[in-house]
């Protein structure tokens, strides 16, 4: 099951979160070699991880075994304040389309010889549903350039930016993807059940 972590409910998650931080570092830290996040403490965190951010948790019993955190556009994020190269024409933004990043697996529960992982669809299908329950209409990712078409067979409307650019060794590329009720019923096929993925789904409190 998917938790939503708010600030309305973040004094519950305390060691999730821990949980979670350690994760990040173990996939974009250690494992991608963003040295640039590596904190001595083994937690990735930067500077967008505001009460403003809210963050998915995949959890198997007390165990997170996935993660992914959406961003307010109308607030700092990826695309503005880091990688703003990535968009060559007018910065989309507005309280309908956050941005989607951080999205990791823990090696244990990665698909091995599988198209979809399991965990990674109830993640973006968790964030779907939540979107839809509090106004959201699109997402804004920057991602590697081949995973358009996985985007796009996922029934959500992928609209590129600009040009890839050579990051981190990666051709990557910003994007918007807009979804609605066509884009859950797809993810919730290719998850194979049709029932809310979410545990809760808590109001969003701006700090």
């Amino acid at each position: 099951m998917i938790h939503v972590v708010t600030p309305a409910n973040a004094c519950r998650y305390g060691d999730a979160m821990e949980q979670a931080w350690r994760l990040r570092h173990q996939i974009f830290v250690e494992e991608k070699g963003w040295t640039d996040l590596a904190r001595p403490d083994g937690r990735e965190i930067d500077q967008f991880d505001t009460p403003h951010a809210v963050h998915f948790l995949a959890m198997e019993g007390d165990a997170v075994i996935g993660y992914s955190r959406l961003l307010p556009t109308t607030r700092p994020h990826l695309l503005s304040d880091v990688y703003p190269e990535l968009c060559e024409g007018a910065r989309p933004a507005g309280p309908h389309l956050w941005e989607w990043t951080r999205q990791g697996v823990a090696r244990s529960h990665r698909a091995r010889g599988r198209v979809v992982n399991p965990v990674s669809i109830a993640l973006l299908t968790g964030i779907v549903e939540w979107g839809m329950a509090h106004g959201l209409t699109g997402l804004l990712l920057q991602m590697p350039t081949l995973y358009m078409i996985h985007v796009i067979q996922l029934h959500f409307r992928a609209q590129p930016l600009g040009l890839p650019v050579q990051i981190g060794g990666e051709d990557i590329m910003a994007a918007t993807a807009a979804f609605d009720a066509r884009t859950l019923a797809r993810l919730r096929t290719v998850h194979g059940d049709s029932r809310s993925v979410l545990v809760s789904e808590p109001a969003y409190l701006a700090a």
